[in-house]
């Protein structure tokens, strides 16, 4: 393989690692929002990657779709109870809080 072919690649798998970062930090700031709304407390801070996959976005557009997995403690609770969120490119589908089967939000039209 040629020199600059290789870094060529190694510049896009950093670019795409550096954009699923920043994701990833807006994930974590949607989920913390909404356990606040809900009078519940983020454990540990951080949201994991559980699926990615291509998708549509409304006006076609290929975007990356990632699941993301976070555990959180709602208020007067003792336990773990878990949760997800998922992005379509940095727009959230779905947003589930396992606390009486609650859905935050849900896109009704997520492609």
């Amino acid at each position: 393989m040629s020199e600059p072919l290789l870094l060529i690649l190694i510049a896009l798998l950093v670019a795409f690692w550096a954009a699923g970062m920043r994701v990833r930090e807006h994930a974590v700031r949607v989920v913390r929002r909404a356990c606040e709304r809900v009078g519940a407390q983020l454990l540990d801070e951080t949201v994991a990657l559980d699926k990615l996959r291509l998708g549509r976005d409304g006006s076609g557009q290929v975007r990356f779709r990632r699941h993301y997995r976070f555990e959180f403690n709602p208020a007067g609770w003792d336990v773990r109870q878990s949760g997800s969120v998922e992005l379509l490119g940095r727009k959230v589908v779905h947003l589930h809080l396992e606390m009486d089967d609650h859905v935050l939000y849900e896109d009704s039209d997520p492609q």
